[in-house]
């Protein structure tokens, strides 16, 4: 099958509601690296459950629609799906447990052309079930390897947003375990890409690969910890673009440059490689 633009466009989700309690708010946290320091106060707010704190990030793993595009109605060849982008807008910070439903739109369907793809920009809102308030929008953008010239629309594509050419103004290096992947997967996302190393060897990794999302939520940290003084009521916007892929027990240096009031770039970069992992970072802040 090929991708039937009106079909696709008008994919039926349903909504997904999910409880989740502090132990998964805690899981996920341990997911992407805190508690390295088992002793540091400031992580320790998002790993203790006296005056619990959920990352700004965990929203990424809540309330999620699968692996749709593996329906063959979708008319995409999964096997050539990669996450392009990620976005998360915030409206108010995510409690540490609570229950939550959302349901997935696609928003666009863009055909780069034959032998070049098509993107699938997607997005979700996450409200509240007690309070009927939206707590934050996620935005997503699917590359469809294997599927352009399916004759849908052109356009248009957001341009990345831009790294400013001079040092950054701010780095943070956060290790990773060699277990990141093992635990990060907990969270809901069982691809035995990042688990099974023959999987990993027949996609052509030498071996397991971290979570796209999971380096999203080690340069959430970082921007936690370097705009917002571990307040996670203070992040309001991260967006980025994933470039490569990280390897657990590699270290993820994150470089920033503040660019206005409240705004700031970013990148992050796997030391060990010298290999830039997320890149066309955006943030704003309080």
């Amino acid at each position: 099958m090929t991708i039937e633009y009106q079909r696709l466009k008008n994919w039926p989700f349903e909504d997904v509601v999910q409880r989740y309690t502090f132990k998964d708010s805690i899981l996920y946290a341990l997911g992407v690296g805190l508690g390295e320091n088992p002793v540091d106060p400031q992580e320790l707010k998002f790993l203790y459950e006296d005056g619990l704190k959920a990352l700004p990030t965990l929203a990424v793993v809540l309330s999620r629609p699968g692996f749709w595009v593996r329906d063959p109605r979708s008319g995409v060849d999964w096997k050539k799906v990669l996450h392009g982008e990620q976005g998360l807008i915030l409206h108010r910070p995510l409690p540490p447990e609570g229950e939550i439903s959302a349901r997935t739109k696609i928003d666009e369907i863009v055909d780069k052309g034959a032998g070049k793809g098509a993107l699938i920009y997607s997005s979700r809102t996450l409200v509240d079930t007690a309070t009927k308030e939206p707590i934050c929008t996620l935005t997503s953008t699917t590359f469809c390897r294997g599927d352009g010239g399916f004759g849908g629309p052109s356009g248009p594509s957001p341009a990345p947003r831009p790294i400013p050419e001079r040092a950054p103004d701010l780095t943070c290096d956060l290790p990773t375990s060699r277990r990141a992947a093992l635990i990060y997967r907990l969270s809901g996302d069982y691809n035995p890409l990042h688990a099974d190393p023959a999987v990993a060897k027949a996609a052509g990794f030498p071996e397991p690969i971290l979570h796209g999302l999971g380096t999203y939520g080690v340069a959430g940290h970082a921007l936690l910890r370097l705009l917002c003084d571990y307040d996670p009521s203070r992040l309001k916007r991260m967006d980025v673009r994933f470039s490569s892929p990280v390897f657990p027990g590699e270290t993820i240096r994150t470089e920033i440059w503040r660019t206005g009031a409240g705004q700031a770039a970013f990148r992050s970069r796997v030391v060990e490689r010298d290999v830039v992992v997320l890149n066309n970072g955006y943030a704003e802040y309080k």
